[in-house]
């Protein structure tokens, strides 16, 4: 995996084209790589859920994308002043509630979870890469949403659709399409630093699946689209969960499986059978509810045998991690 670093926009050129070499990633290995995500992502044929209003900018006029990176807590409202009180650390009854899941791990997994009621947040190897695959199409969205945020303007009833397509669906000619608008790789990088993402490489030329992030990053991401500290304007953040909430039948799966029953989970998922080794990468991001609290999570997975066995893996620790972050009880084997 490549080795982790803070990406500026004006190193991307030279990040570009290591990432196109580290890692196992030669060119003709990458583009064999993302033709076989292009098959793997087939959307799911099902009626197509009620869509959101048309998102439009020209009343909220939002920062401009040279402002400077911030921290995941800045993005998080002020927490209550009443804590829960436990007797050991958010990270310790993350990595205790983990435990069993890590037992049977295939691969590798990291995992983040962030209470907002509390502002808590834990993680495990919290800033190890992981290929994004199709998650980074929240990230795209964001990155559109911004762009016509920052030229009072809103969003063509073409770019509604591919934005549509692109979450609902996981559609990749749709990503590829809003990719190009964004300006591929230099456009998520400007707008990946205005939201604070400061370990995420955007994948080489088109390669957009290829992006490479951290779970710190993808709960940072998830902060920008749920706070009214983001520098996404309100209508922004809703328009992009109302999308996340309406994915196809086939597509809900994930950190979703943590979710309280009844309650409508924001999610975006993605599997990519890796080159040149065939293992699979299974990823999951969502804002969810688990026991009444309203938490941000995130998985990230690689090396996984089989699509099956890492969405089940990726299921399991987005279960423990929630239950990990809302009870005061610490788990067997936590410090």
């Amino acid at each position: 995996m490549p080795i982790p670093v803070r990406l500026r926009p004006a190193a991307l050129a030279i990040r570009c084209a290591e990432a196109a070499l580290a890692g196992g990633l030669a060119a003709a290995v990458s583009a064999a790589t993302f033709a076989l995500m292009s098959w793997a992502e087939t959307p799911a044929q099902a009626a197509s859920p009620k869509q959101p209003a048309p998102f439009s900018h020209a009343s909220q006029a939002g920062p401009a994308l040279t402002a400077s990176p911030r921290s995941l807590a800045h993005w998080l409202a002020a927490p209550p002043a009443q804590h829960q009180h436990r007797a050991c650390s958010p990270h310790a009854a993350l990595t205790a509630a983990l435990a069993p899941v890590l037992r049977d791990q295939t691969g590798s997994l990291a995992v983040g979870v962030t209470d907002l009621s509390t502002g808590v947040t834990a993680s495990y190897h919290p800033r190890e890469l992981f290929h994004t695959a199709s998650i980074v199409k929240a990230d795209i969205l964001a990155t559109v949403l911004l762009q016509v945020q920052r030229q009072h303007a809103g969003l063509s009833p073409a770019e509604q659709q591919l934005a549509t397509a692109m979450i609902e669906e996981s559609d990749n000619d749709a990503a590829s399409a809003l990719w190009n608008t964004i300006g591929a790789a230099p456009g998520l990088a400007t707008a990946g630093w205005v939201l604070g993402l400061r370990y995420t490489e955007p994948g080489p030329g088109g390669l957009w699946g290829l992006t490479a992030t951290t779970v710190t990053d993808q709960l940072r991401l998830l902060a920008a689209l749920t706070s009214r500290h983001s520098p996404l304007t309100a209508a922004a953040r809703h328009y992009e969960l109302t999308l996340m909430r309406s994915v196809a039948d086939g597509q809900n799966w994930g950190v979703t499986a943590a979710a309280d029953p009844g309650s409508r989970p924001a999610v975006k998922n993605g599997w990519l059978p890796d080159a040149p080794s065939g293992w699979w990468v299974i990823n999951s991001i969502g804002v969810l509810r688990h026991d009444g609290q309203r938490l941000l999570v995130a998985v990230l997975s690689s090396g996984q045998p089989t699509q099956a066995a890492g969405i089940s893996q990726v299921q399991a620790a987005a279960r423990a991690a929630a239950a990990s972050i809302t009870r005061t009880a610490c788990p067997a084997g936590a410090g």
